[in-house]
Formats: structure tokens, sequence, C-alpha cells
């Protein structure tokens, strides 16, 4: 199972393209495999013959499972070496004309025979879960594997039990514990989530659990840039092919903002801040089926606002099209979400995880401002809208936050009006 993002640990085959005995090529499409980001066809990285597919259709894996056997050596005539079949928590690796069985305590460091992929060891080491209490976990998984959301399960019982332990009287009382259900009324609609519905709920919960959200909000006084975009946007359209909206121009000051405050540019990795040496921005884009997917702009930094609309516009074009890689949803370092899309002015967004900030742009509208002249102070229509930042408070505190928020609000509101595109 190749890696497919930073956060990413696991993923499902949805489909195999071959069957067991076919003769392939490399760079042919093997299987497809979805994640809570985007759906990827993956191919042979070498020439050979099917002998053994290890996993079928729907199956979740970590990243690192073997999936296939692929035989790379000449034919034997028709005959075929016995395939060693590999045991839980080992992999098979096979080299030309044989095959080698990797123990399983190269692959994990427990003692036991099970396998836990890296997300549940890192929560385990977070929560000083010790391998013993790992070891007798029940797992839902492929053939029991432990997985996130039996850890974390088991770790809001722990919880109870220990509050429960506190607050527990002098006088014994026989408590029994209560299941709370949602009762469904006779018209009611029961419809399952999807998949990537459940995989969206599942990451926002861990980013809320993991991250201490603090959410700040400043108006800007967006008139300059309105005034400008709207004179040059055909001009641009005729010279770049590329239609410039607003998202560029937040893109433009988020990334030169960024470069002034790196610590907003960062993850967290237990006790240790990560500052990322390069700006790569991921926007939030509505896929038509109504769920979310982040592709990411890498190098923002390095991109003027030409090369930013037209890298943004190529990743969303991709995303309505489902036809994004891999690669155009790893390595994000910031987020900015438009809730003014939907003429929403204010957002408290979900920090995507591994990153420490996201930005949310509202909607652009027209309000009476007073403006202080050297005549005196007027009332004027200006265009205006609220910049919203939520970030994790292990890493920015409010200050931080807010002087980073406010340097995105000042580049915007002092917009160059001469600028020439």
């Amino acid at each position: 199972m190749p890696k497919l993002g930073e956060s990413i640990q696991e993923a499902t085959i949805t489909r195999w393209f071959v069957k067991e005995g076919d003769q392939i090529t490399e760079d042919e499409v093997l299987f497809e495999v979805a994640t809570d980001k985007v759906d990827s066809e993956i191919p042979s990285p070498v020439d050979g013959r099917v002998l053994k597919i290890l996993h079928p259709d729907g199956a979740l894996l970590p990243v690192g499972e073997v999936l296939a056997l692929i035989h790379t050596g000449e034919e034997t005539g028709g005959q075929e070496e016995p395939i060693e079949q590999p045991s839980p928590g080992s992999a098979l690796n096979l080299q030309e004309g044989g095959s080698q069985v990797v123990p399983a305590s190269l692959l994990t460091t427990n003692r036991s025979n099970r396998f836990y992929s890296p997300l549940v060891r890192k929560i385990a080491a977070s929560e000083a879960v010790s391998q013993e209490e790992l070891d007798t976990l029940k797992g839902s998984g492929l053939s029991g594997r432990v997985q996130k959301k039996d850890l974390l399960h088991y770790l809001d019982n722990r919880r109870s039990e220990t509050v429960s332990k506190v607050q527990e009287p002098p006088v014994a009382a026989s408590v029994q514990p209560v299941k709370s259900s949602v009762s469904i009324g006779e018209y009611d609609q029961v419809i399952e989530m999807d998949r990537i519905r459940k995989l969206i709920a599942d990451h926002m919960v861990m980013s809320k659990r993991v991250a201490p959200h603090v959410t700040s909000v400043v108006e800007a006084d967006v008139t300059g840039l309105v005034l400008w975009r709207n004179r040059v946007k055909e001009d641009f359209l005729k010279k770049y092919g590329e239609k410039l909206t607003f998202m560029p121009l937040f893109m433009e000051s988020a990334a030169r903002a960024l470069t002034e405050y790196p610590w907003l540019n960062a993850s967290v990795d237990g006790d240790k801040i990560i500052l990322r040496k390069h700006i790569n921005l991921g926007i939030a884009v509505a896929r038509p089926d109504g769920n979310l997917i982040v592709p990411v702009v890498k190098h923002a930094e390095e991109k003027n606002l030409t090369g930013l609309a037209k890298s943004l516009n190529q990743l969303v074009e991709a995303a309505r099209q489902n036809k994004l890689s891999p690669d155009d949803i790893r390595e994000g370092t910031f987020s900015i979400t438009n809730f003014g899309t939907f003429r929403n002015l204010i957002g408290t967004p979900i920090i995507n995880q591994p990153q420490v900030a996201i930005l949310a742009t509202g909607s652009i509208e027209k309000k009476p401002a007073v403006l202080e002249l050297p005549t005196g102070d007027v009332i004027a229509i200006r265009h205006k809208m609220y910049l919203s930042l939520s970030y994790d408070h292990r890493v920015v505190d409010g200050a931080l936050g807010g002087a980073f928020l406010r340097r995105i609000a000042d580049l915007l509101e002092n917009f160059d009006l001469n600028r020439t595109v």
C-alpha cells in the first residue's frame, strides 16, 4: 500500500484491475485505492506475472501492507515454485527467481504478532497507553487489527472510569450504564454515510481532539482590491487565458504573511514543532458529490499572482472532475477555505491536521463606513469582508494569531491600485 499523503495512514482497496495469473507490464494499473482525500489508480512498478492477490476489494489496510505478489523472473516451463504465504505481521518481498520472508519483528516494535499503524502508535504514545494495554484491545479491522476508532473508544472508556472513581460517593451505589440512541419517527429518512463522509467526519473529530482550537476575527476594507480586480479581470483573461477570482489575491497575501510569521506555517509532532521550509497552500474545494477535498498549491511563496491563479484553476478543475493525483493533495502546510462562496460572512473552520492554522474568507459586501479625511469624517460606501483564523493553541497564542491575521488584512487593505497584470 503506497503512502498517499502526509497524514494518511491507511486506504481502502476499491477495485482490482488484474487477477491472479495475469501478465502485466510496468506502469499498468493494478488496483484503485480510496482515502478520505482522493481516489487513486496505482500502477505496477515492474513487469511480471501476478502470482497472488493477498487482499480483496473493500479491504482497509495500512500504508506499507503487502497487497500482491508479482513474479519478475523468467518462466520455468509452466512449473511454479511454491508460494510461502505471509503470516500476520509479516511481508513478502519477491526477488528475481524466488521469495524472501521479512519477519514481523522488523515491521513492528511490539513483542506480539499484531500490526499497529503509525497513527495508532502515535495516539497510544501521546495517551500513555502501554504495549500490554494495546495487545489486549479487540480490533474491528481486518484480521482483528486495532484501528484508530478502537483505540479512541478505549480511551473514552478509560477516562469515564477514571472520572467515575474520582467522583464516587463514600456510600457504594449501583449505577447501570445508559446507552443513548436517536429516536426515528415514522416519516424520517435514514441515510447511511458514504465512505468519504465517514472518513472526513473521523478526520475532523480527530483534529478537535488533538488541537485546542482558537478563532480570531478581523474586518477588512477591500474596496481598492475589488475595484482593481474589476478593472483588470478581462485583460487578465485575454492575456493569460485564466479567470482571476479573489482567491489568488487572498493566497498571495497569506503567503507573504506566512514568510513573516513562520510559526503559522508549521506542524506539531508530539512535543516538537516543525517549521516548514516551503509554503504549500491547501485550498478547500467542494466536489459535485457534496464532499470536500483540499488540493495543494506547492511553493506558493515563489509564485506571482499569475502563477497562483493558474495553479489554483488547474487544481480546482481537476478536483471537480475527480482527477486529482495523490501528489496534488500532499504536503499542505496552511489551508484557506472560502465561506464567501456561499454568501456567508464568518466561519470558524476546523484545522486540517497536521497543520496549525486555517484561514476563512467571508463574503465581500458593500457597507456604510466612517472614513477619516483631512476635512473631517464622512460616511461612504465601502467593500468589506471578515477574515477568521482558527489556530492550534499548543503552538500559536492569541498575540501571534491576532498579529498574523491583522497582517493579512493590512496587505489586502493596502493593495496597490496601480499594479499591472
